[in-house]
């Protein structure tokens, strides 16, 4: 597929091409029709809603608020409702405003004064909701109420139409994401075009999921947060899957491939790497499903779509796309060297060699420091609490939060989340006395009952976000409503948030066994190992403890808010543990199978595990990182997105990876991997026999150039130190191109050794002895024996991949 891609290239570039902008243009004509649905069944909140719609039906337009504030005086003074008034009646005849109802309009509206005179509000209800209401007409209201502000009279409005049109310009996340990334990568690669190729296969895998997801809203549920974590995964794994795939392509071509020939030599391993972690991201993606809960299902469908499509497009566009470059894909001076030198051997050398030969040296020092760092981190998890976000926790410098926080200090701290007690029948008066002299409740008023049922509308003395507002409602459903013997139910957006809460706890620990299990599954199938899986499966719980613990110090116990401009401490949204742990689990196994594949397949070669795991960091702890501070970067850009939501799951993904990749893939992973020694490779022959086989690598016999029609021949030599004494003792292996086994020998007294060859061909000569380091070089093999000597050095990693 690779070469067919390579090959027809213009082809597959306008096939992209023509999908990305058909799908722009019928997305943009389809418009969007994205629905929160919170549907939990079998809880309270849930039977309130029901008998609300049963008696209430014309209530669905959202309903948001406009409040002013004078600094003296009162606000029934002429003054000041000759200003409010007029700006009032402007946005009641505005059309798709469906009511407006002003505090001094009548008896009732008297209710919309504070105590003291200075605070009050009015309530506008659009014709639509909220997600609906065309931002031009959101802007007109924000605007024609501001514009009756003056010396000593403050006005702001709050509610979600009016939170939509003071965030942030839609994709400035995105922008910043990508500008990073391709930093990154061109200190990576120092070259334009290398760093061009992942960032033009994420855009394409980006923007067609986004369009598809936009469309799909239109025939299903979907939260309007789907379209932006999608993006925010989509970023990350389009690029660092494009990046795996990029840096194997030129390691080949710098080995002296042609560029075809490294082309879909890179999409034949790394290839089949990014689409077995393409479906493990997905997997676990899937595994929000088991939660049943409604609102996370156009989650799965808009990421998982998403990131499918950014598989396809580094599987299929990505080899189009390097046909086009050819060589260029190197940098100029990469260029020129290749050209004056020729093709240079694969050497793992600098940073990544030395830290993978300390690793080895001290395998418990640095697995204590890195368990250390993880549980300190780890320890603010503790204290957990889920809940909602809600405009309490906007910027201070928002209107919608300046709105709350006036509706507070006017009308009480539970004014901004009523309770909603919904009643059928019963003694509707017993019940009003029994909430009345509850502890912890500010305010009740029974509206006036419609087909049989009675709104009482309850406000609790403290904020919608606490404890005690929680401990509120369990009272109310608990104790004061039985003992009323009424048939009652407590709803509204605090009791839903309070049960989505509930539901999301119960259900977590099963969601967490599924995609643990699954990924144990996936990594025991494909690594023919009990201990590789288990592993894997610890370290994603210790990534995820840290994780969730930086979570919560910086959004519930609010440090560095103000530094990231934030807004106000709050608790955890209920739906982001579940969110976030699909996503730190995907991305965690695409670390852990390009880190263990690479030792894996020196394990298959070599038996050595110590020389598997050091070859494996020192080979693939550079891109890991790579992908790593990229991933970063995109997931810390979305703090912009102006989306709480967003924000939270953008610190916490990016503290996530950062933590996964330099501290558990880096070092905790290897460092355990050494001090359990072969042990690692273990599996039952049992289970051997009964397990299917996939293969993350291909067929070694599928890399190998067929070797010339010629007699069997022979490589040999002496292997010496750098002072030209003979090695004893030393391993010496011919392999394949594909990397697999053709003869292995052990060198004699004086440094000797000779390995049988096929047959005229490139082959690859590693040599290893305990004392010293590895050596690893091609060679070609003629039609007569070819002579090869090997220099060992002292501490010296030098393996080819």
């Amino acid at each position: 597929m690779a070469r067919w891609c390579y090959r027809h290239r213009l082809v597959v570039l306008l096939l992209w091409v023509g999908a990305l902008f058909g799908l722009g243009f019928s997305a943009s004509t389809a418009g969007t029709n994205y629905a929160n649905v919170f549907s939990l069944p079998d809880t309270d909140s849930k039977s309130a809603y029901d008998l609300m719609e049963k008696a209430f039906p014309n209530t669905s337009g959202d309903t948001d608020t406009v409040v002013w504030k004078v600094d003296r005086g009162s606000v029934r003074d002429q003054a000041v409702r000759s200003r409010i008034t007029p700006a009032l009646d402007e946005i009641a005849k505005m059309p798709g405003v469906g009511a407006v109802t002003s505090p001094y309009a009548g008896p009732r509206g008297a209710a919309q004064i504070s105590g003291d005179g200075r605070i009050a509000y009015a309530q506008l209800t659009f014709a639509k909701r909220a997600n609906e209401v065309p931002k031009d007409l959101v802007q007109n209201v924000l605007d024609t109420a501001q514009g009756a502000r003056q010396s000593g009279l403050h006005v702001e409005l709050g509610g979600q139409a009016i939170q939509r049109v003071q965030q942030p310009p839609q994709g400035l996340s995105e922008m910043v994401g990508i500008i990073a990334a391709a930093v990154v990568l061109f200190l990576a690669f120092g070259s334009f075009f290398a760093m061009m190729l992942p960032i033009a296969i994420a855009v394409f895998g980006v923007g067609m999921g986004l369009f598809s997801t936009q469309l799909l809203s239109h025939t299903t549920d979907i939260p309007d947060i789907a379209p932006l974590l999608a993006s925010l995964i989509g970023l990350g794994v389009g690029i660092d899957y494009a990046l795996f795939i990029v840096t194997r392509h030129r390691r080949g071509i710098l080995r002296g491939l042609d560029p075809e020939e490294s082309a879909v030599t890179a999409l034949n391993t790394s290839g089949r790497a990014v689409l077995f972690a393409g479906g493990t991201v997905c997997i676990a993606l899937a595994g929000m499903l088991v939660t049943r809960l409604r609102f996370l299902d156009g989650v799965v469908i808009g990421t998982s779509l998403t990131v499918v499509l950014s598989v396809m497009a580094a599987t299929t566009l990505l080899p189009a796309l390097l046909g086009f470059l050819g060589p260029r894909v190197l940098s100029r001076r990469q260029r020129r060297k290749l050209a004056a030198e020729g093709p240079e051997p694969e050497r793992a050398s600098g940073l990544a060699a030395r830290w993978s030969t300390s690793v080895e040296k001290r395998p418990r020092r640095i697995a204590a420091l890195a368990l250390v760092v993880m549980a300190v981190l780890a320890v603010p998890v503790l204290s957990l609490r889920l809940g909602a976000t809600d405009q309490g926790n906007d910027d201070s410098s928002t209107t919608t939060r300046k709105a709350y926080d006036l509706l507070a200090e006017g009308f009480g701290p539970g004014f901004n989340g009523p309770l909603q007690v919904v009643t059928q029948g019963g003694d509707t008066a017993t019940l009003v006395k029994g909430i009345e002299s509850t502890p912890g409740v500010a305010r009740v008023a029974a509206l006036p009952p419609a087909q049989g049922v009675t709104v009482i509308q309850v406000v609790p003395k403290t904020s919608p976000q606490s404890k005690e507002t929680d401990d509120l409602i369990d009272t109310l459903r608990g104790e004061v409503i039985p003992k009323a013997g009424a048939n009652a139910h407590v709803g509204g957006v605090t009791a839903v948030s309070k049960d989505f809460a509930s539901v999301t706890g119960d259900r977590l620990p099963l969601f967490i066994a599924t995609i643990i299990g699954l990924g144990f599954l996936l990594l025991l199938i494909a690594f023919r190992s009990l201990v590789v899986p288990l592993t894997a499966a610890l370290m994603n719980l210790i990534a995820a403890a840290a994780s969730f613990g930086v979570l919560v110090a910086v959004f519930q116990w609010g440090w560095g808010l103000d530094l990231l401009g934030l807004g106000k401490e709050g608790p955890i949204n209920a739906f982001l543990p579940v969110i976030m742990l699909s996503l730190l689990f995907g991305l965690s196994m695409d670390y852990q199978v390009f880190l263990v594949s690479r030792m894996h397949e020196e394990w298959v070669h070599t038996r050595d595990n110590a020389r598997a795991v050091r070859v494996g960091l020192a080979e693939t702890s550079r891109v890991i990182n790579s992908a790593a501070l990229i991933m970063v970067c995109v997931f810390l850009a979305f703090v912009l997105s102006g989306d709480s939501g967003a924000a939270m799951a953008g610190v916490g993904l990016a503290a996530a990876v950062a933590l996964d990749a330099f501290v558990l893939r880096t070092a905790l992973v290897p460092a355990a991997m050494h001090l359990l020694g072969n042990s690692n490779w273990w599996l039952p022959a049992w289970l051997e026999k009964r397990l299917p086989h996939l293969a993350v690598e291909p067929q070694e016999e599928a890399l190998e150039s067929p070797a010339a029609e010629g007699p069997a021949s022979a490589v040999h030599g002496f292997v010496r130190t750098a002072d030209g004494d003979p090695v004893d003792g030393a391993s010496v292996t011919l392999l394949s191109k594909g990397g697999r086994q053709l003869d292995r020998v052990t060198t004699l007294a004086d440094g000797s050794y000779i390995v049988s060859v096929p047959g005229p061909g490139a082959y690859l000569l590693a040599t290893t002895a305990a004392s010293y380091g590895s050596r690893a070089a091609h060679v070609v093999v003629a039609d007569g024996p070819l002579v090869f000597d090997v220099e060992l050095a002292e501490g010296e990693v030098d393996a080819v991949n």
